[in-house]
């Protein structure tokens, strides 16, 4: 009887800010597994250009931009793959030009490739590179936008893609600055794969889980 006295009494003494201070330990887990989940797993990000039109939009306004969420981990297990859209920072060259945030376009070009531009298409090792899913039919890949950056362009003439390195192109050849201008993407700058849209909110959903194009 006495411990359970005892018990009784100490529980009626607690402070009545326990319940406050046990708050403030569930608000600062829920803060450090929300950081740790955007620094390893996923994290949110919106458009802010067009230059992956129509697949996603972009717009300086971010409310009136598409959002993703961008897959930090399946990288850590598999290698990017053609067609995947990524996040990356920028690159050594982009970074000269004074550009600091993420870029974020399609991997066109893996390891090891030798990668052209003939009349206005993507060749891959000699072959031309079927791009209709994603590609208006009206669409041209030429290096006539590169009208700053490095010159001559990356893709003025055939280059063949450094180990752990990737070529990427934005959807919107016509107004993309991208690997055409400025080069390749080492694979420690890709951040990761832009996998859902979660805004607007009447087109959430898988990225390129259906083709754009017939």
């Amino acid at each position: 009887m006495q411990n359970q006295v005892s018990d009784n009494n100490n529980s009626t003494q607690k402070p009545d800010s326990s319940w406050i201070a046990e708050l403030g330990r569930t608000i600062v887990l829920s803060i450090v597994l929300a950081l740790g989940i955007r620094t390893f797993v996923a994290e949110a990000r919106w458009i802010p250009s067009g230059s992956m039109e129509p697949t996603l939009h972009g717009s300086p306004n971010q409310w009136k931009a598409d959002k993703i969420i961008v897959d930090k981990l399946s990288y850590k297990f598999s290698n990017p793959q053609r067609g995947d859209i990524v996040v990356f920072s920028p690159t050594k060259e982009l970074q000269q030009e004074q550009y600091q945030d993420a870029f974020i376009k399609r991997i066109i070009g893996l390891p090891g490739e030798k990668v052209a531009l003939k009349n206005g298409k993507v060749y891959i090792n000699n072959e031309p590179l079927p791009e209709n899913t994603y590609l208006s039919p009206s669409q041209e890949t030429v290096v006539n936008v590169c009208t700053s950056g490095p010159q001559p362009p990356f893709l003025a003439k055939p280059v063949t893609i450094p180990p752990d390195s990737y070529l990427v192109l934005g959807d919107n050849r016509d107004s993309s600055y991208d690997s055409r201008c400025w080069g390749v993407v080492p694979r420690e700058n890709i951040i990761g794969r832009a996998v859902i849209r979660f805004w607007p909110l009447n087109n959430i959903g898988g990225i390129d889980k259906s083709p754009l194009y017939p």
